[in-house]
């Protein structure tokens, strides 16, 4: 049980306003945003940055975007929003079954990992939640594939999805029904080509 209960219908008409700014038109709110309408203003407050992280604004494609925001939300332990990213964009990032679970338990040395861009993603993630630091050595690599831009994009995406997972963490916020687990990735074999032989892990939600 959530440590603060998600406000539940019939909402306010400010709450129910901002919840359908949230989220895609007709689609239910989702847990974590029910959870942050208990202080409106702040809810109101993130919701452009928000927006702007899963925009076509953000310079960082969507498959590069769900590497890092999956990759910290499993770094930070936070099944909830991991669980939701897999659900909604795993599959329409492309990311095979056995990237997921490298994702989840993983490494950037994984033979799943061929490309020199995807690896220097989780590699930078994986250093951020280390020694909350970049050494000399990884940013020339990063500067070698990301331009600034791009780099500022991926640094500030990792620390709100660390900020996301914080909360949903602490605040102890159950998963979204019919989520994947990160014991789910468990089932999935070698090769990860199969990825509907687990429907929870292949981005089967919001397609």
């Amino acid at each position: 049980m959530a440590r603060i209960a998600p406000l539940d219908p019939p909402y306010s008409t400010d709450v129910a306003a901002q919840l359908a700014r949230m989220m895609p038109p007709g689609v239910e709110p989702i847990a974590l945003f029910r959870l942050f309408a208990r202080n409106l203003p702040m809810a109101q407050a993130m919701s452009g940055w928000g927006s702007y992280e899963l925009s076509r604004r953000l310079s960082l494609t969507l498959r590069e975007r769900e590497i890092v925001i999956d990759r910290t939300c499993a770094r930070a332990g936070c099944e909830y929003e991991w669980g939701v990213h897999i659900s909604i964009f795993a599959g329409r990032a492309g990311l095979r079954a056995d990237q997921v679970r490298s994702l989840t338990a993983g490494d950037a040395d994984d033979p799943c990992w061929t490309e020199p861009r995807d690896k220097i993603l989780i590699r930078v993630v994986d250093a951020l939640f280390d020694s909350r630091d970049l050494d000399d050595d990884l940013w020339q690599q990063l500067g070698r594939h990301l331009d600034e831009a791009e780099t500022l994009d991926l640094l500030l995406l990792c620390g709100w999805y660390q900020a996301i997972s914080l909360v949903g963490r602490v605040t102890r916020l159950p998963n979204e029904p019919g989520a994947p687990t990160f014991a789910s990735v468990d089932v999935v074999g070698p090769g990860g080509d199969d990825v509907g032989r687990d429907r929870s892990i292949n981005g089967s939600h919001g397609q």
